[in-house]
């Protein structure tokens, strides 16, 4: 069951990079399963209040500042919503080197598309229609990718992680509550 839980994140993450990459969009449903996620994940491996408190202000938080660089036009908005569902997983401890990952990454994402576009498809290419739109100067970078990516090289780290795989007492816990199914 543990592990079930543990997976469900980097199933998330890795739908919304699927997505971001394939439409470039990231749907309100898929941001709003990432915060429902965190929020039955946290209560299950027995989160304090006050610890999910300080998580869904880190989301706020990076939700502020995300809304923001939309507002600019400098992201999309599916990207600023997942960027602060994320959040809420990370916590404050872990969302400053998430956003540097996912900067990071970002970054290399968007120099490769931005010299990739240079060339010219190979014909095989030309009927893909995702391969095309990725391809087209006008298209933006889907950034969900560097945001997945990021919060993967994290995730491992993270409270919630820690006590879904590590931690015998939450694990025997969650064999005990199953057990009286």
């Amino acid at each position: 069951m543990n592990t079930t839980l543990a997976l469900i994140f980097p199933t998330l993450m890795a739908l919304a990079a699927c997505s971001d990459l394939l439409t470039m969009r990231i749907s309100n449903v898929l941001v709003a399963a990432v915060v429902v996620g965190f929020i039955i994940v946290a209560l299950i491996v027995g989160m304090s209040p006050t610890l999910i408190g300080m998580h869904l202000a880190a989301g706020a938080l990076v939700l502020a500042v995300t809304f923001t660089l939309f507002a600019l036009g400098w992201i999309g908005g599916g990207d600023a919503k997942l960027a602060a569902g994320i959040a809420m997983w990370m916590g404050f401890e872990f969302m400053l080197p998430f956003l540097l990952y996912a900067a990071v990454l970002g970054g290399v994402l968007t120099l490769a598309l931005v010299i990739g576009r240079r060339w010219v498809l190979p014909a095989p290419l030309l009927s893909v229609g995702w391969i095309q739109r990725l391809h087209h100067p006008k298209t933006g970078v889907p950034y969900g990718i560097a945001l997945a990516i990021g919060a993967m090289l994290i995730y491992p780290q993270t409270l919630i992680y820690e006590r879904l795989v590590t931690n015998q007492a939450v694990q025997q816990t969650l064999l005990d509550q199953l057990g009286t199914l």
